[in-house]
């Protein structure tokens, strides 16, 4: 029976993933190189600056290195990598700001459509206008934003996060989302 590409992927991450429970720096250095990026950028989109993110993302896996004894390596080590950066640069912003404020009196019915007319451009050009817009906006509507849509947590994860209820999340977001649309328009 041979082994599929994903299986050999899997148990070579395995393997550097041990190596790096038992200290060896070679395995955290080339772990660090598949998630630095990806790290990198998460934090980034949450806290907008990239000096700030940069440290998250240093911090991040230093806990990471610290903690990997405690991890089932059966639990994807990216998932649980980049809660560690999501709740660092959340911890960032309370510092910098002393609160996260989220609005609960939002409703929940704010209509979020978006025009069907194609803009013309590149898929990279567009990414580029969404991000430069994105980083425009309010900080709440931001981490909103960055969660839900980039990062891919639901609403009962996001309330978690930030200590909110899911229905202010789902508010915060489509508020986030009209925002958003009004800045790349503007």
């Amino acid at each position: 029976m041979s082994m599929q590409p994903e299986n050999e992927h899997n148990m070579i991450h395995r393997d550097l993933l041990n190596a790096c429970r038992k200290g060896d720096s070679k395995a955290q250095m080339k772990i660090y190189g598949l998630y630095y990026k990806p790290m990198y950028h998460v934090s980034l989109r949450i806290l907008g600056d990239s000096m700030e993110a940069e440290d998250v993302m240093q911090e991040a896996f230093l806990v990471a290195f610290k903690n990997i004894g405690s991890i089932d390596l059966n639990v994807s080590f990216g998932g649980w990598l980049k809660r560690i950066v999501v709740n660092r640069s959340l911890d960032t912003l309370r510092k910098r700001k002393n609160t996260v404020e989220l609005m609960a009196d939002i409703p929940e019915d704010i209509s979020t459509e978006v025009s069907d007319q194609a803009e013309e451009g590149t898929t990279e050009e567009k990414i580029e206008k969404i991000r430069r817009a994105l980083e425009k906006l309010p900080e709440k509507y931001r981490i909103i934003l960055s969660l839900s849509l980039f990062e891919g947590y639901d609403h009962d994860e996001i309330g978690q996060i930030l200590g909110v209820t899911p229905s202010t999340s789902r508010a915060q977001l489509s508020r986030g989302k009209q925002k958003l649309l009004q800045v790349m328009a503007g």
